[in-house]
């Protein structure tokens, strides 16, 4: 019997399963900013082939089964494609591969408003933490150009990037107001998107607090908002982890990829934050972070062959 799941387990993979790229790539980031080039690269290798996994099997719905592929294109989850895919692009320019990054940034660019617009087409009242992708997707656009930018020397890709940035706080106000906080005790792995968000608005926000485009009282505006937002994510890390020891859920879902990409952003925000906003203390707090959330994502990875080992030892004939 196979350890390794084959062919016809991947490409059943829900469009949840983004948050596996978004979890692994945002890790590379963090591994990265605190000197720990072999293990950043490593997650980025795993990263980019379950990225090229998920975009083949994306491709393959699109050309092939289009009555799945609108079915899937209508949940929040199908925003993953677009927010892993600057997760992706992100970690690239950081390794200085800007023409790389930049093909993944117009990539994802072309993907976001027509998945954006189908799900918001399709939010109601009383949803799970999915309905942050949104924001996600959003600012993770904001990040990729606000990286670029800085790499290239681009004062319009900045403009472009504090667009997004606004953009993706708006979409957060709307999700939270559509949020069931009874996912707090009972969700299954992606009501920590309601933090992890805010995260990545305040990771955003620090690539454009240190660019040399914003000066002035323009500058000082994006520091406080970006502490602000670092602060409530923060908080919401704080609350979701007590909801989790009061509440175990161990069983295995592949939406608690979606808890592990909150914990990795919420670590690299911080490791973002400190330099630009002038606060030390950040980047300890980012680093011990940092390593719960690799801790987080093994455990996690761990859970996944279990399950599929168990899944495999049950079927028939076996």
């Amino acid at each position: 019997m196979s350890i390794l799941p084959g062919r016809d387990w991947w490409t059943g993979l829900p469009p949840a399963a983004g948050a596996a790229v978004m979890a692994t790539g945002i890790i590379s980031v963090g591994l990265r900013l605190t000197g720990h080039e072999a293990a950043s690269l490593a997650a980025l290798v795993v990263a980019a082939a379950l990225w090229l996994v998920l975009a083949a099997d994306f491709t393959a719905r699109l050309l092939g089964d289009r009555g799945r592929f609108r079915a899937e294109a209508d949940t929040p989850a199908a925003l993953t494609a677009v927010a892993a895919t600057t997760v992706i692009g992100a970690r690239l320019s950081q390794q200085g591969w800007q023409t790389a990054a930049a093909v993944l940034l117009v990539l994802a660019a072309l993907l976001w408003p027509g998945l954006l617009f189908n799900v918001l087409r399709h939010w109601r009242r009383r949803m799970p933490g999915a309905a942050f992708l949104g924001c996600v997707a959003t600012q993770g656009l904001s990040l990729l150009a606000a990286s670029l930018a800085d790499a290239e020397h681009q004062e319009p890709l900045a403009r472009a990037a504090m667009v997004g940035f606004c953009l993706g706080l708006l979409l957060y106000l709307a999700a939270l107001f559509r949020f069931d906080l009874r996912e707090v005790v009972g969700g299954a792995g992606d009501h920590w998107v309601a933090g992890g968000a805010l995260s990545l608005c305040a990771l955003a926000g620090s690539k454009l607090t240190a660019s040399p485009v914003w000066t002035g009282s323009a500058h000082a505006t994006l520091r406080t908002v970006t502490l602000a937002l670092l602060a409530l994510s923060l908080v919401w890390y704080v609350v979701l982890l007590a909801a989790e020891l009061r509440h175990p859920r161990p069983r295995y879902d592949i939406r608690r990829w979606a808890t592990v990409f909150p914990l990795g952003m919420t670590a690299t925000a911080c490791l973002s934050v400190a330099d630009p906003a002038g606060i030390a203390w950040l980047r300890p707090l980012g680093e011990v972070l940092l390593w719960i959330a690799v801790a987080a994502w093994l455990l996690t990875f761990a859970a996944l062959i279990a399950s599929h080992l168990t899944a495999r030892g049950g079927a028939p004939g076996r």
